[in-house]
């Protein structure tokens, strides 16, 4: 049987589709204060929510042991937390799912041999990522249950860009496959879009940041920070050492994170300006205008969610458009690379 087959590409693609909707039940969750709704870890039992008025009443009970119950959510009735626990549930149970959809048809894959030898090689490559993004998630939730109610915005970071980076890789291995044939390169061009990557990653990070730390909250003024300042005092003066203020001040955060957005904006555009008038084919035409406009969006996005406090329609969009910008990004990445 061929390998490598198409078969094999719509199952990377549904592994995709998965961690999307992941993605997306996960800013839901967290817009919604739900992630430390459930304070236990069981891996099979736990796919299982409570089932009758006692167990819930039980589950609460365990609640109210944490942080979370004792110093935010201590007004909460039986009703308020089978909300938070419902997504929650509903998170943690499509990571049990999409495990179960990779490694099975992975482990199928195989015994047909229906994978090449470099397919396999990236498919482990991506089964150790999940694994990781996992661990990352309890190792999160974790930090939000010993002396403070939130989760560590270091921690948030690394399991949210585990996740971009793990559907990019995915994505990445199934263009492999979709477009099997090397032609030339222009290493020229692949290095700027390989720059413009980079700083989108750094981006998403900075942007579960200011997730992490509510820093959306502050600073709702646009285009400037407040007051007529470009640049808010507190930005630098929050937190001592100065460098401090960029990974863990509200205001020095936003700051990045809010200008980085206009650097990533230029990126773009001086990609569509370097490759406007170069012969390219269909599949780098179209990556390339899908970049400019998704950018676009997300730009505009950004200023509406900040304006408008957060609201959790437009903090989950924006999340959203991050997660097609990116894969717009690899696209254009891969097809300049192959």
């Amino acid at each position: 049987m061929k390998k490598d087959n198409k078969r094999v590409i719509y199952w990377l693609l549904t592994g995709c589709f998965l961690i999307f909707v992941m993605v997306v039940v996960g800013g839901i969750t967290r817009l919604t204060h739900s992630g430390l709704s459930i304070s236990s870890y069981k891996l099979i039992s736990g796919t299982i929510p409570p089932l009758n008025e006692e167990q819930w009443i039980a589950e609460f009970e365990h609640y109210k042991q944490f942080p979370e119950y004792q110093k935010k959510h201590y007004h909460f009735e039986l009703e308020d937390f089978k909300f938070i626990y419902f997504w929650e549930w509903i998170h943690r149970v499509l990571g049990r799912l999409l495990g179960v959809v990779f490694i099975i048809p992975f482990l199928y894959f195989l015994f047909k041999k229906q994978l090449s030898r470099p397919t396999i090689k990236k498919c482990l490559i991506l089964v150790a990522l999940g694994g990781f993004q996992g661990f990352l998630g309890w190792y999160m939730v974790k930090s939000g249950l010993i002396d403070r109610p939130n989760v560590s915005h270091f921690r948030l970071a690394m399991h949210l860009t585990t996740a971009f980076v793990t559907f990019a890789y995915t994505l990445w291995v199934a263009l492999d496959l979709w477009y099997p044939v090397n032609k030339a390169v222009n290493t020229h061009i692949r290095n700027i879009i390989r720059i413009a990557m980079g700083i989108l990653l750094v981006q998403i990070i900075w942007g579960a940041f200011v997730a992490g730390l509510h820093a959306g909250l502050i600073h709702n003024t646009w285009p400037m920070m407040s007051e007529g300042k470009l640049i808010h005092e507190t930005v630098y003066s929050e937190l001592s050492p100065v460098w401090l203020n960029f990974v863990e001040g509200k205001s020095g955060v936003q700051f990045v994170h809010r200008y980085l957005a206009y650097v990533v904006v230029g990126m773009i555009f001086f990609i569509w300006y370097k490759t406007k008038k170069l012969n390219l084919t269909l599949p780098q035409r179209y990556g390339i205008n899908l970049l400019v406009i998704l950018v676009l969006i997300q730009f505009t996005l950004g200023v509406f969610t900040l304006i408008t406090h957060v609201p959790v329609s437009l903090g989950v969009l924006h999340q959203v458009v991050a997660f097609f910008l990116l894969a717009s990004m690899t696209f254009v990445l891969h097809r300049f690379s192959k």
